[in-house]
């Protein structure tokens, strides 16, 4: 039973944070492409280098920070802020599939950044513009991967286990990038986003238990049952809303 329990925590673990990484690096890669075709290639790279030093500074400050706090309030606390992050993450999911609102599109993103960036005259250096876009972008994307990163990984007493998860995701969109520039919409990203709201949510939904003491039968084996629990909710809130949509548009049409 404790080596299903492991694995079965692990298992949703590293899926959790490999999707969840995924999806924020496409975002971040659109930004980096897009500054490097308008701006130059060397000021993009030097927001990436920039945003990625920024990012390990703040993750040697905050990280060593967290064995000192207490393990109930530990996840107490990461628990509500991953119900937040997956609440977030699912509603605008379920929103798209149910056509309540647009689809995320990279290349419409992608065009838009460079419209913008081509609208002022790149430096013949370093550009100040490219370098803020390119930095803001890596930074923001980043950081919500190493605020998964940690707390999943601390909690689940494996933050190696899910900076590896991170890093591969990392390592598979660069690659995928340069294979595929700018076609990037090719990336189901609705559906990793919804698969990984559900998995936030099952995973805050066990933490924040673990940290009001509540006893889960089975141990990590629940993670499995709430993610199907979630599943099913999701599923059925976008075939509800799915149907009210179709039947406003047929009434309307009368």
């Amino acid at each position: 039973m404790m080596a299903v329990s492991v694995s079965s925590g692990t298992f949703v673990l590293v899926l959790a944070v490999f999707l969840a990484s995924g999806v924020e690096m496409v975002e971040a890669l659109t930004i980096v492409l897009a500054v490097g075709h308008t701006r130059g290639w060397r000021t993009s790279l030097y927001g990436v280098a920039s945003a990625l030093g920024a990012l390990v500074v703040l993750v040697a400050l905050v990280g060593p920070a967290l064995v000192r706090v207490p393990l109930s309030t530990l996840h107490l606390v990461i628990g509500f802020v991953l119900l937040i992050f997956g609440m977030q993450w699912l509603r605008k999911s379920i929103l798209r599939s149910s056509n309540l609102k647009a689809k995320h599109d990279e290349d419409e993103i992608y065009r838009a950044t460079v419209a913008e960036l081509a609208s002022s005259e790149p430096r013949r250096r370093l550009d100040r513009i490219g370098f803020v876009v390119s930095f803001k972008g890596v930074f923001l994307e980043g950081l919500e991967v190493v605020i998964i990163v940690i707390t999943l990984g601390s909690s689940a007493h494996r933050i190696g286990l899910a900076a590896l998860a991170a890093g591969a995701a990392v390592l598979l969109v660069t690659a995928l990038g340069v294979v595929v520039a700018k076609q990037l919409n090719r990336v189901p990203e609705n559906a990793l986003k919804m698969s990984v709201g559900i998995m936030l949510m099952s995973y805050g939904t066990y933490w924040t238990g673990e940290g009001l003491h509540v006893r889960w039968p089975g141990g990590d084996v629940w993670l499995l049952i709430l993610v199907g629990i979630y599943l099913f909710a999701t599923w059925f809130l976008v075939a509800s809303l799915r149907r009210g949509e179709e039947a406003l548009a047929a009434s309307s049409s009368r």
